[in-house]
């Protein structure tokens, strides 16, 4: 058994969100629905969670109302091999939503994601603490990683 399921907190787009979570990761699907009934907080017959997992990782998302918000204090880390799999990623979660640097960027609904390439933590477990600084420092200037650039500076002074 997982030892963890993350409950994702929405006003009223829990359903939407797992229908758009779900398109994106490989491996998705969507599980339980939960409604509201008579006496309830929400509407009765209103979705009240929804169960999901994206790549084997379990998820509740729960229509709770508008009084909480997602912060990037959380984000959702999805390591990629590749600049195809950083890009794909990238677009989709992006779309509607709004990019920052370092690889992270905020959905349409609002959750913080890092799209991270998997050749960044070897760099920096392998690395130098040159080439470590290299790294980071030009990560630190990117919005989207590019694994070519990262490899670049890596490689610099090595």
């Amino acid at each position: 058994m997982q030892p963890f399921t993350t409950c994702l907190w929405f006003d009223n787009q829990a359903e939407e969100a797992v229908k758009f979570y779900t398109t994106i990761f490989k491996n998705s699907k969507m599980g339980t629905i939960a409604r509201y009934g008579k006496n309830m907080p929400g509407a009765e017959g209103s979705i009240m969670t929804a169960e999901f997992e994206l790549n084997g990782q379990k998820f509740i998302a729960l229509n709770g109302g508008p009084h909480f918000k997602f912060t990037p204090a959380i984000s959702l880390m999805v390591y990629c091999a590749t600049q195809d799999e950083i890009d794909d990623y990238w677009n989709k979660l992006a779309e509607d939503g709004n990019i920052q640097q370092c690889g992270w960027l905020t959905d349409k609904f609002g959750l913080s994601w890092q799209i991270v390439p998997t050749a960044l933590g070897e760099m920096m477990k392998n690395g130098t603490p040159v080439q470590s600084q290299k790294v980071m420092e030009t990560v630190m200037k990117m919005v989207k990683l590019e694994i070519k650039t990262l490899k670049q500076a890596y490689e610099q002074d090595a």
